[in-house]
């Protein structure tokens, strides 16, 4: 004669097995999106620090450099480097140039010599943008990136990469929608919105009230 409370029961490990493996197949895709979106985001700094600062910016934008500039290092000595803050920076294209020249940044795939690259481009952005010509000033890029352990054959493969510019570009209109970015630069302070141009003194004391 079948026993059919151990029937039950077994059928019913069975059932909770088979749900614990969909859970665990569920969970790691998350994560794994989560994860490959997060890699899109050039960030220093560790995840869970009590402050993240991001900073939404076109790299064509002088502001932007002179924020950059201005900031930057002192943040990482005084506080990427000591765990406090996360710094995150967001691409927020003004034109085609500064379109390219993200792209560029995003071709290496070193996190600090990206940022390397960054604030060389920065630096150098009077010298790589300006006029209307599109092929000129992605040659003047090419010509910084070289520096950065970046063939020119790579960058090229890079700029010609339609899935870069779209996930570049939908991050601007992501971040219009959610944050509201109607000017760049535009920081955001454990989510609370600045858009005027602040000097390290000033910035500092924005940090140190978080803390």
């Amino acid at each position: 004669m079948v026993n059919l409370k151990l029937l039950l029961v077994t059928f019913w490990r069975h059932i909770m097995k088979e749900i614990n493996k969909y859970f665990q197949i569920v969970f790691y895709l998350l994560f794994a999106l989560t994860a490959q979106a997060e890699s899109k985001i050039l960030s220093m700094g560790k995840p869970d620090a009590k402050i993240t600062i991001k900073v939404f910016s076109s790299l064509t934008c002088p502001h932007c450099a002179n924020f950059h500039n201005a900031v930057f290092n002192n943040l990482k000595k005084d506080y990427i480097d000591k765990g406090l803050v996360r710094f995150e920076h967001h691409p927020f294209p003004l034109d085609l140039a500064a379109l390219n020249a993200e792209i560029v940044v995003r071709c290496q795939t070193d996190n600090n010599k990206k940022f390397e690259l960054l604030e060389e481009i920065y630096n150098k952005q009077k010298f790589w943008a300006v006029g209307s010509d599109i092929n000129k000033i992605n040659g003047l890029i090419k010509q910084i990136g070289v520096n950065f352990s970046l063939t020119e054959e790579k960058m090229n493969e890079c700029l010609k990469d339609n899935s870069a510019q779209d996930d570049i570009l939908n991050q601007r209109i992501e971040a219009q929608k959610k944050y509201k970015i109607e000017s760049t630069p535009t920081i955001l302070v454990n989510g609370k919105k600045y858009t005027s141009e602040i000097n390290y003194k000033a910035f500092k004391k924005i940090i140190d009230k978080n803390l």
